[in-house]
């Protein structure tokens, strides 16, 4: 969305950097950007549709929001809302399904559950599983380190804007100087 100030940024094998947006799109990605960005004076649904920004997005709008119902139940039972009534976790619901609705192959995530509930937390993190588990590559960017490393297959810890430590889950959990300076655990 932005120019570039420096590198590339590739994508199933090609460079993506600088693209068009509707184009990556089309292609599979998917952003739910930090703050959820929601049209709050539109419903729940109308929200979700805007999603479905494709032509073959568009033609698939009722199975996607049934895939999306069946994964956030709460967000059927308050589509006909304004957006903006939602606690923030439904609103992050409202986000990332907002996401789904374009079919996306990996769907990336900025900070989903900052401002988020812990019981809603823990209904956010099945879902992405299920996604995950469904074929959908998820690249998630949290700082609630404890939280993502549930989550995760793979993590790369980033300070200052440098890659610092990168490995599976497994990898870095077995790791003694993970668990000490980012986990606290040592």
């Amino acid at each position: 969305m932005y120019p570039p100030v420096g590198g590339t940024v590739t994508y199933n094998g090609g460079d993506i950097t600088g693209r068009q947006v509707g184009r990556n799109i089309a292609d599979g990605l998917a952003l739910v950007p930090e703050g959820r960005h929601l049209f709050t004076d539109m419903t729940v649904r109308e929200n979700l549709e805007m999603g479905a920004y494709t032509p073959a997005a568009r033609a698939q709008v009722r199975d996607s929001l049934e895939r999306i119902y069946a994964l956030f139940p709460i967000l059927r039972e308050k589509s006909t809302q304004r957006a903006g009534e939602l606690s923030g976790g439904q609103q992050q619901m409202v986000a990332i399904g907002r996401g789904l609705m374009s079919g996306p192959r990996m769907l990336m995530l900025d900070e989903p559950f900052l401002g988020v509930a812990p019981v809603i937390i823990e209904e956010v993190t099945e879902a992405l599983r299920k996604l995950s588990d469904d074929g959908v590559t998820v690249l998630l960017v949290e700082q609630n380190i404890h939280r993502a490393m549930e989550f995760v297959r793979r993590a790369y810890v980033i300070e200052n804007g440098s890659t610092v430590l990168e490995g599976s889950r497994d990898e870095l959990l077995d790791d003694p100087d993970f668990n000490n300076k980012f986990l606290g655990l040592q």
